[in-house]
């Protein structure tokens, strides 16, 4: 979801120490950039809506973050806690961008307060995908492109391994609705993970500059399987514009149905343009 920066004049858009630690360290060793002004980066996080736009041709960009989740039902508390959410994005061409991903999970359970002995930790299935850019905003016509992501079982660590290889893909689109805020929304579809059963899903996230560097964003999210249960989801955040090239973010949320009591998450974006 792009959160608009005035300053730099943008009109369009669960996941860390070491990371961050490389990336703060990376700032002075790529810090002779092109001439060109491309403007502030635009990233997928922290919310759940996919931007409408790609890195851009040569733009290498690290999105990357850590989160806390947790879900108590019948003295039974799932505590979720996601050391990595990194995704990487490379554009090849100017409208199209590969992307990679992975998440490092540890999940505890307790019983009255009890913590049980095992402990699951591991990676999720990798993220492998691309997006890519097939209109422009125009007037009341939105920016719109078209991502899709597969999820292969045997890049998975033995205790978050699924039964099926998970496909989602979906359309991104965005409004800009004024010089300060914007609007972006995705539809589409996933399957996979311990159920063939496909799914639609949903975002809507509402985007605002505070000021040339501070931006929020308001969202609801969701899936609607075939044969069972729908989940709708809402959190908000800010981003801290610290340059062009990195974005610091915080956000909250928590499940409108079952699911989720409580998300907490931090993250940063960097950008590495080309030479």
């Amino acid at each position: 979801m792009k959160i608009l920066h005035p300053l730099f004049m943008l009109t369009n858009k669960i996941k860390y120490t070491t990371t961050a630690l490389l990336l703060t360290a990376s700032l002075s060793i790529f810090s002779q950039e092109d001439s060109q002004d491309i403007g502030a980066l635009v990233t997928d996080r922290p919310d759940a809506t996919e931007a409408s736009s790609t890195v851009g041709k040569g733009v290498f960009q690290i999105e990357t973050g850590g989160l806390y989740e947790s879900f108590e039902e019948s003295a039974i508390k799932s505590d979720n806690y996601v050391y990595n959410t990194t995704l990487i994005r490379y554009g090849i061409l100017d409208n199209l961008e590969l992307r990679l991903g992975w998440n490092f999970i540890e999940g505890v359970t307790k019983i009255n307060g009890n913590k049980l002995d095992n402990v699951m930790s591991g990676l999720t299935p990798l993220l492998l995908g691309m997006k890519i850019d097939i209109a422009e905003e125009n007037g009341t016509m939105p920016e719109i492109a078209i991502i899709g992501h597969i999820f292969p079982i045997f890049s998975a660590s033995a205790d978050y391994r699924p039964e099926y290889t998970g496909v989602d893909f979906r359309l991104s689109l965005s409004h800009t609705l004024s010089e300060k805020s914007s609007l972006g929304y995705n539809i589409g579809a996933q399957w996979g993970d311990d159920s063939l059963e496909a799914a639609a899903i949903y975002t809507l996230a509402y985007g605002y500059s505070i000021t040339d560097k501070f931006g929020m964003y308001a969202e609801l999210y969701g899936d609607l399987p075939e044969d069972s249960s729908a989940n709708h989801y809402w959190d908000a955040g800010v981003t801290y514009l610290v340059s062009n090239d990195l974005q610091l973010d915080a956000y909250v949320g928590t499940s409108i149905t079952e699911g989720q009591d409580i998300l907490l998450g931090l993250g940063l974006s960097y950008r590495i343009r080309k030479k």
